[in-house]
């Protein structure tokens, strides 16, 4: 898996953790796993047409199936704080809410820069140094830019 339980660490102190999922192993686990298809869902581009504009494609494997110092750092420490979020829902044992909050906050902001959706739809994306899809331009029919004019239009009297 792309982060373990006991990775958590850095984004939770291990006896809140066991306070909260009161020693159940699957709620970690369910939130990690959350947290990983919440951040392709960001990373990943759609079959809209915005997404053909030349815009990269991660590589999204070889991203979450990278193993310790492969790992992005960012993107590691981003999805923590994802999981986290997702396990706090449950209780209140000496955290602060807030907190845990403002950091899933700023990992969807800085998702929504990366693909630039949300409240930075139709803004140039941040480049995110992560592996790029190699695109082959024999088979890529996209068009980086499209241009064109409306029909003629006449009126009659």
């Amino acid at each position: 898996m792309f982060i373990t339980t006991e990775e958590l660490s850095s984004a939770i102190y291990a006896y809140q953790l066991e306070q909260i999922t009161e020693g159940n192993a699957d709620i970690p686990s369910m939130a990690i796993g959350a947290a990983i298809e919440e951040m392709k869902s960001y990373l990943e581009p759609n079959s809209q047409t915005h997404y053909r504009d030349g815009r990269k494609r991660y590589d999204i494997s070889a991203i979450f199936n990278a193993e310790e110092e492969a790992r992005n750092p960012l993107i590691l420490e981003l999805c923590k704080s994802m999981a986290v979020y997702y396990i706090c829902r449950l209780a209140n044992v000496d955290i602060i809410h807030e907190q845990v909050k403002q950091r899933y906050d700023r990992a969807i902001d800085w998702l929504e820069k990366v693909s630039a959706t949300g409240k930075y739809a139709g803004q140039t994306p941040i480049s995110a140094n992560l592996p790029v899809l190699e695109s082959d331009p024999e088979s890529d029919t996209s068009l980086p830019f499209r241009a064109g004019s409306r029909e003629k239009f006449n009126h009659e009297y």
